[in-house]
Protein backbone atom coordinates (compact mmCIF):
# COMPACT_ATOMS: atom_id res chain seq x y z
CA UNK A 1 0.00 0.00 0.00
CA UNK A 2 2.39 2.98 -1.38
CA UNK A 3 2.12 6.67 -0.34
CA UNK A 4 1.74 9.49 -3.36
CA UNK A 5 5.48 9.43 -2.24
CA UNK A 6 6.62 6.51 -2.56
CA UNK A 7 5.53 5.82 -6.01
CA UNK A 8 8.32 8.52 -6.61
CA UNK A 9 10.45 6.19 -5.79
CA UNK A 10 9.23 2.84 -7.24
CA UNK A 11 6.44 2.93 -10.00
CA UNK A 12 3.21 1.58 -9.55
CA UNK A 13 3.51 -1.31 -11.97
CA UNK A 14 6.79 -2.40 -10.04
CA UNK A 15 5.15 -2.46 -6.59
CA UNK A 16 2.01 -4.64 -8.23
CA UNK A 17 4.07 -7.20 -9.90
CA UNK A 18 6.51 -7.91 -7.25
CA UNK A 19 3.71 -7.89 -4.61
CA UNK A 20 0.90 -9.79 -6.34
CA UNK A 21 -1.37 -7.27 -5.68
CA UNK A 22 -3.10 -4.12 -6.74
CA UNK A 23 -0.67 -1.02 -5.64
CA UNK A 24 -3.04 2.28 -4.91
CA UNK A 25 -3.18 5.10 -2.90
CA UNK A 26 -6.09 6.02 -3.63
CA UNK A 27 -9.93 5.73 -1.18
CA UNK A 28 -11.99 6.10 -3.89
CA UNK A 29 -10.58 2.82 -6.06
CA UNK A 30 -12.44 -0.35 -5.41
CA UNK A 31 -14.79 2.13 -3.56
CA UNK A 32 -17.70 -0.77 -3.15
CA UNK A 33 -15.37 -2.70 -1.53
CA UNK A 34 -14.53 0.29 0.82
CA UNK A 35 -10.93 -1.01 1.31
CA UNK A 36 -9.66 1.45 3.89
CA UNK A 37 -11.89 -0.44 6.24
CA UNK A 38 -11.68 -3.73 5.13
CA UNK A 39 -7.97 -4.18 5.33
CA UNK A 40 -7.84 -2.23 8.40
CA UNK A 41 -10.37 -4.84 10.10
CA UNK A 42 -8.99 -7.74 8.32
CA UNK A 43 -4.99 -7.25 9.13
CA UNK A 44 -3.12 -9.02 11.85
CA UNK A 45 -0.32 -6.46 11.59
CA UNK A 46 0.21 -3.60 10.00
CA UNK A 47 4.34 -2.12 9.22
CA UNK A 48 4.86 0.83 7.80
CA UNK A 49 8.51 0.74 6.28
CA UNK A 50 9.96 3.12 5.75
CA UNK A 51 7.84 5.80 7.68
CA UNK A 52 8.88 9.33 7.03
CA UNK A 53 8.50 11.72 9.08
CA UNK A 54 5.41 13.59 7.53
CA UNK A 55 3.78 9.95 7.73
CA UNK A 56 4.44 9.62 11.48
CA UNK A 57 3.23 13.09 11.57
CA UNK A 58 -0.30 12.47 9.45
CA UNK A 59 -0.33 8.92 11.85
CA UNK A 60 0.01 10.84 14.86
CA UNK A 61 -2.54 13.50 14.65
CA UNK A 62 -5.02 11.13 13.18
CA UNK A 63 -4.65 12.73 9.36
CA UNK A 64 -6.30 10.27 6.72
CA UNK A 65 -6.07 12.03 2.93
CA UNK A 66 -4.80 8.98 1.41
CA UNK A 67 -5.43 4.78 1.76
CA UNK A 68 -2.67 3.97 3.54
CA UNK A 69 -3.49 6.55 6.25
CA UNK A 70 -6.81 5.79 6.13
CA UNK A 71 -6.49 2.07 6.60
CA UNK A 72 -4.25 3.24 9.98
CA UNK A 73 -7.38 4.70 11.40
CA UNK A 74 -9.12 1.07 11.02
CA UNK A 75 -6.86 -0.56 11.75
CA UNK A 76 -7.02 -2.18 15.11
CA UNK A 77 -4.15 -5.14 15.32
CA UNK A 78 -0.85 -4.16 16.35
CA UNK A 79 0.99 -1.57 13.96
CA UNK A 80 4.46 -0.87 13.39
CA UNK A 81 6.80 2.04 11.89
CA UNK A 82 10.12 1.92 10.92
CA UNK A 83 11.42 5.35 10.34
CA UNK A 84 13.25 6.15 7.80
CA UNK A 85 15.09 10.30 7.48
CA UNK A 86 17.73 12.57 8.35
CA UNK A 87 19.60 13.02 11.59
CA UNK A 88 18.18 16.06 11.81
CA UNK A 89 14.50 15.03 10.83
CA UNK A 90 14.45 12.59 13.50
CA UNK A 91 15.82 14.45 15.91
CA UNK A 92 13.57 17.08 15.66
CA UNK A 93 11.29 17.81 18.54
CA UNK A 94 7.64 18.16 16.29
CA UNK A 95 8.88 14.41 15.14
CA UNK A 96 10.29 13.20 18.68
CA UNK A 97 6.46 14.24 20.10
CA UNK A 98 4.93 12.56 17.39
CA UNK A 99 6.88 9.55 17.73
CA UNK A 100 6.15 9.32 21.57
CA UNK A 101 2.38 10.02 20.92
CA UNK A 102 2.47 6.70 18.58
CA UNK A 103 3.77 5.12 21.01
CA UNK A 104 1.92 6.13 23.70
CA UNK A 105 -1.07 4.97 22.22
CA UNK A 106 0.32 1.55 21.67
CA UNK A 107 2.25 1.71 18.28
CA UNK A 108 5.66 0.17 17.52
CA UNK A 109 7.77 2.81 16.55
CA UNK A 110 11.35 1.44 15.82
CA UNK A 111 14.41 3.52 16.32
CA UNK A 112 16.63 4.27 13.07
CA UNK A 113 19.63 2.22 12.78
CA UNK A 114 22.66 4.31 12.49
CA UNK A 115 24.96 4.38 9.68
CA UNK A 116 25.16 6.10 6.09
CA UNK A 117 22.35 8.11 4.73
CA UNK A 118 21.98 10.20 1.68
CA UNK A 119 24.57 11.82 -0.16
CA UNK A 120 27.75 11.94 2.16
CA UNK A 121 25.76 12.17 5.46
CA UNK A 122 26.02 9.20 8.10
CA UNK A 123 23.97 9.47 11.80
CA UNK A 124 20.65 7.91 12.96
CA UNK A 125 18.18 7.93 10.57
CA UNK A 126 18.82 4.92 8.61
CA UNK A 127 16.59 2.46 7.69
CA UNK A 128 16.97 -0.89 10.05
CA UNK A 129 18.02 -4.20 8.36
CA UNK A 130 14.86 -5.66 6.55
CA UNK A 131 15.68 -9.01 8.02
CA UNK A 132 15.51 -7.44 11.98
CA UNK A 133 12.45 -5.98 10.93
CA UNK A 134 11.03 -9.11 10.01
CA UNK A 135 12.00 -10.74 13.44
CA UNK A 136 10.63 -7.96 15.35
CA UNK A 137 6.77 -8.74 13.61
CA UNK A 138 7.46 -12.35 13.89
CA UNK A 139 7.89 -11.70 17.62
CA UNK A 140 5.00 -9.57 17.49
CA UNK A 141 2.61 -11.48 15.63
CA UNK A 142 3.73 -14.63 18.25
CA UNK A 143 3.20 -12.95 21.37
CA UNK A 144 -0.27 -12.24 19.79
CA UNK A 145 -1.01 -15.60 18.74
CA UNK A 146 -0.40 -16.78 22.66
CA UNK A 147 -2.86 -14.48 23.92
CA UNK A 148 -0.64 -12.00 25.73
CA UNK A 149 -0.11 -8.44 25.28
CA UNK A 150 2.09 -7.41 22.91
CA UNK A 151 2.90 -3.55 24.32
CA UNK A 152 3.30 -4.52 28.29
CA UNK A 153 6.64 -2.93 28.15
CA UNK A 154 5.46 0.23 26.19
CA UNK A 155 6.94 3.23 27.93
CA UNK A 156 9.71 1.26 29.75
CA UNK A 157 13.28 1.68 28.97
CA UNK A 158 15.65 -1.15 29.65
CA UNK A 159 19.12 -2.19 29.21
CA UNK A 160 20.51 -5.48 28.20
CA UNK A 161 23.82 -6.74 27.63
CA UNK A 162 25.04 -9.54 25.56
CA UNK A 163 28.44 -11.00 24.22
CA UNK A 164 31.67 -11.42 26.01
CA UNK A 165 34.27 -9.05 27.26
CA UNK A 166 37.88 -9.60 25.83
CA UNK A 167 41.03 -8.68 28.25
CA UNK A 168 43.96 -7.51 26.34
CA UNK A 169 47.23 -9.58 26.88
CA UNK A 170 49.35 -7.97 24.30
CA UNK A 171 48.46 -6.58 20.90
CA UNK A 172 47.34 -9.63 19.35
CA UNK A 173 45.75 -12.16 22.27
CA UNK A 174 43.18 -11.64 25.14
CA UNK A 175 41.32 -13.51 27.72
CA UNK A 176 37.76 -14.30 26.66
CA UNK A 177 34.78 -16.45 26.42
CA UNK A 178 32.60 -18.22 23.76
CA UNK A 179 29.41 -16.29 24.06
CA UNK A 180 28.33 -15.32 20.77
CA UNK A 181 25.57 -13.10 21.91
CA UNK A 182 22.61 -14.92 21.11
CA UNK A 183 21.00 -14.60 24.15
CA UNK A 184 21.25 -10.75 24.70
CA UNK A 185 20.43 -10.34 21.39
CA UNK A 186 17.29 -12.25 21.57
CA UNK A 187 16.26 -10.24 25.18
CA UNK A 188 16.90 -6.85 23.17
CA UNK A 189 14.63 -8.13 19.99
CA UNK A 190 11.80 -8.88 22.78
CA UNK A 191 11.96 -6.70 24.54
CA UNK A 192 11.58 -3.99 21.60
CA UNK A 193 8.40 -6.14 20.00
CA UNK A 194 6.66 -5.59 23.51
CA UNK A 195 7.12 -1.65 23.17
CA UNK A 196 10.08 -0.84 25.09
CA UNK A 197 13.11 1.60 24.26
CA UNK A 198 15.91 -0.57 24.24
CA UNK A 199 19.71 0.16 24.85
CA UNK A 200 22.15 -3.22 24.35
CA UNK A 201 25.44 -3.27 25.30
CA UNK A 202 27.43 -5.24 23.26
CA UNK A 203 30.92 -6.95 23.64
CA UNK A 204 32.34 -9.00 20.42
CA UNK A 205 29.35 -10.06 18.81
CA UNK A 206 29.18 -10.71 14.94
CA UNK A 207 25.50 -10.36 14.92
CA UNK A 208 23.34 -7.70 13.03
CA UNK A 209 21.56 -4.97 15.44
CA UNK A 210 18.55 -5.57 16.28
CA UNK A 211 15.34 -3.50 14.75
CA UNK A 212 14.27 -0.44 16.91
CA UNK A 213 17.44 -1.22 19.30
CA UNK A 214 20.19 1.18 20.72
CA UNK A 215 23.58 -0.84 20.57
CA UNK A 216 26.71 0.35 22.07
CA UNK A 217 29.96 -1.73 21.36
CA UNK A 218 32.02 -2.79 23.82
CA UNK A 219 35.35 -4.65 24.81
CA UNK A 220 36.13 -5.30 28.04
CA UNK A 221 34.57 -5.58 31.25
CA UNK A 222 35.55 -1.60 32.19
CA UNK A 223 34.02 -0.30 28.87
CA UNK A 224 30.80 -2.69 29.64
CA UNK A 225 31.01 -1.24 33.36
CA UNK A 226 31.07 2.08 31.93
CA UNK A 227 28.49 2.19 29.22
CA UNK A 228 25.85 -0.09 32.24
CA UNK A 229 26.50 2.50 34.47
CA UNK A 230 25.97 5.27 32.13
CA UNK A 231 22.32 3.88 29.88
CA UNK A 232 20.60 2.49 33.65
CA UNK A 233 20.64 5.71 34.93
CA UNK A 234 17.10 6.21 33.73
CA UNK A 235 16.50 2.13 33.26
CA UNK A 236 13.14 0.69 34.47
CA UNK A 237 15.20 -2.65 34.21
CA UNK A 238 18.68 -3.86 33.34
CA UNK A 239 19.41 -7.27 32.20
CA UNK A 240 23.22 -8.33 32.28
CA UNK A 241 23.18 -11.41 29.64
CA UNK A 242 26.69 -11.20 28.71
CA UNK A 243 29.46 -13.34 29.81
CA UNK A 244 31.38 -10.67 31.69
CA UNK A 245 35.59 -11.52 32.18
CA UNK A 246 36.17 -12.30 36.48
CA UNK A 247 39.50 -11.19 35.76
CA UNK A 248 42.49 -9.30 33.11
CA UNK A 249 45.45 -9.87 33.02
CA UNK A 250 47.37 -7.51 35.48
CA UNK A 251 50.20 -5.98 32.80
CA UNK A 252 49.31 -5.56 29.48
CA UNK A 253 52.29 -6.14 27.43
CA UNK A 254 52.60 -3.02 24.49
CA UNK A 255 54.28 -5.75 22.46
CA UNK A 256 53.50 -8.96 21.11
CA UNK A 257 54.99 -11.35 23.48
CA UNK A 258 57.71 -13.22 22.00
CA UNK A 259 58.25 -17.35 21.91
CA UNK A 260 62.03 -17.79 22.84
CA UNK A 261 63.39 -21.17 22.34
CA UNK A 262 64.17 -23.02 25.48
CA UNK A 263 62.36 -20.84 27.78
CA UNK A 264 58.99 -21.32 29.00
CA UNK A 265 57.15 -17.98 28.80
CA UNK A 266 56.31 -15.82 32.07
CA UNK A 267 52.80 -17.02 34.24
CA UNK A 268 50.20 -14.45 33.84
CA UNK A 269 49.39 -12.89 36.84
CA UNK A 270 45.31 -12.05 36.63
CA UNK A 271 43.40 -9.21 39.07
CA UNK A 272 39.46 -8.95 39.65
CA UNK A 273 37.61 -7.09 37.11
CA UNK A 274 34.52 -5.27 38.70
CA UNK A 275 31.72 -6.84 39.71
CA UNK A 276 28.94 -4.99 38.02
CA UNK A 277 26.09 -6.97 38.69
CA UNK A 278 27.10 -6.56 42.46
CA UNK A 279 27.57 -3.25 41.91
CA UNK A 280 24.47 -1.91 40.51
CA UNK A 281 21.98 -4.13 42.49
CA UNK A 282 23.61 -2.48 45.65
CA UNK A 283 23.40 0.90 44.37
CA UNK A 284 20.38 1.45 41.94
CA UNK A 285 20.63 4.62 40.02
CA UNK A 286 16.93 4.52 39.78
CA UNK A 287 14.45 3.78 43.23
CA UNK A 288 12.61 0.09 42.36
CA UNK A 289 14.71 -0.45 39.34
CA UNK A 290 14.88 -4.19 38.08
CA UNK A 291 17.80 -5.82 38.26
CA UNK A 292 18.29 -9.53 36.02
CA UNK A 293 21.69 -11.69 36.24
CA UNK A 294 22.96 -14.79 34.55
CA UNK A 295 24.72 -17.66 35.53
CA UNK A 296 26.26 -19.99 33.65
CA UNK A 297 27.42 -23.19 35.70
CA UNK A 298 29.28 -26.31 34.33
CA UNK A 299 28.39 -27.92 37.93
CA UNK A 300 25.89 -27.99 40.78
CA UNK A 301 23.92 -25.40 38.89
CA UNK A 302 21.02 -24.76 41.49
CA UNK A 303 22.94 -24.67 44.14
CA UNK A 304 25.47 -22.45 42.71
CA UNK A 305 23.10 -20.30 41.62
CA UNK A 306 21.34 -20.04 44.56
CA UNK A 307 24.67 -18.82 46.47
CA UNK A 308 25.43 -16.39 43.98
CA UNK A 309 21.66 -15.19 43.60
CA UNK A 310 22.30 -14.08 47.56
CA UNK A 311 25.80 -12.55 46.50
CA UNK A 312 24.61 -10.23 44.51
CA UNK A 313 21.50 -8.94 45.31
CA UNK A 314 19.72 -9.16 42.33
CA UNK A 315 15.64 -9.62 41.47
CA UNK A 316 16.29 -12.74 39.44
CA UNK A 317 19.04 -14.84 38.18
CA UNK A 318 18.80 -17.09 35.14
CA UNK A 319 20.76 -20.27 36.00
CA UNK A 320 22.21 -22.74 32.89
CA UNK A 321 24.77 -24.78 32.58
CA UNK A 322 27.12 -24.66 30.06
CA UNK A 323 30.27 -26.23 28.24
CA UNK A 324 31.11 -28.14 24.34
CA UNK A 325 27.58 -27.02 22.90
CA UNK A 326 25.56 -26.40 25.36
CA UNK A 327 24.15 -22.46 25.63
CA UNK A 328 27.04 -20.81 24.06
CA UNK A 329 26.43 -19.77 20.20
CA UNK A 330 23.49 -22.02 20.11
CA UNK A 331 20.15 -20.94 19.43
CA UNK A 332 18.32 -22.65 22.24
CA UNK A 333 18.37 -22.62 25.42
CA UNK A 334 17.63 -23.68 28.79
CA UNK A 335 17.63 -22.66 32.32
CA UNK A 336 15.86 -22.18 35.73
CA UNK A 337 14.90 -18.43 36.74
CA UNK A 338 15.83 -17.98 40.59
CA UNK A 339 14.33 -15.54 42.07
CA UNK A 340 14.57 -12.77 44.99
CA UNK A 341 11.98 -14.13 46.98
CA UNK A 342 12.64 -17.84 46.46
CA UNK A 343 10.37 -18.91 43.80
CA UNK A 344 11.76 -20.66 40.88
CA UNK A 345 10.84 -20.96 37.12
CA UNK A 346 11.88 -23.76 34.73
CA UNK A 347 11.95 -22.94 31.14
CA UNK A 348 12.96 -26.04 29.03
CA UNK A 349 14.82 -26.37 25.98
CA UNK A 350 13.54 -24.26 22.88
CA UNK A 351 14.67 -20.92 20.78
CA UNK A 352 16.42 -18.80 23.14
CA UNK A 353 13.55 -15.84 22.66
CA UNK A 354 11.28 -18.28 24.31
CA UNK A 355 13.64 -18.09 27.07
CA UNK A 356 13.71 -14.23 26.84
CA UNK A 357 9.83 -13.76 27.18
CA UNK A 358 9.99 -15.54 30.36
CA UNK A 359 12.62 -13.10 31.58
CA UNK A 360 10.55 -10.33 30.77
CA UNK A 361 7.25 -12.25 31.69
CA UNK A 362 8.52 -11.74 35.29
CA UNK A 363 10.10 -8.72 35.17
CA UNK A 364 6.81 -6.93 34.10
CA UNK A 365 4.86 -7.52 36.98
CA UNK A 366 7.80 -6.30 39.35
CA UNK A 367 7.97 -3.06 37.39
CA UNK A 368 4.34 -3.00 37.53
CA UNK A 369 4.92 -2.95 41.53
CA UNK A 370 7.67 -0.02 41.67
CA UNK A 371 6.14 2.32 38.78
CA UNK A 372 2.76 1.75 37.76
Amino acid sequence: MPTASALHFVGEATWSALSGNPATTEVWESVHEVPHVRIGQAADLVVVAPATADLLAKAAHGLADDLLTNTLLTARCPVIFAPAMHTEMWENPATQENVATLRRRGAIVIEPAVGRLTGVDTGKGRFPDPVEIFELCRRVLARGAQGAGTQDLAGRHVVVTAGGTREPLDPVRYLGNRSSGKQGYALARTAAARGARVTLVAGNTELPDPAGVDVIPIGTARQLREAVLKAAADADAVVMAAAVADFRPAVYTTGKIKKIDGQEPEPVTLVRNPDILAELSADRPRPGQVVVGFAAETDDVLANGRTKLARKGCDLLVVNEVGEHKAFGSAENEAVILAADGTETPVPYGPKEALADTVWDLVTPRLAETHP
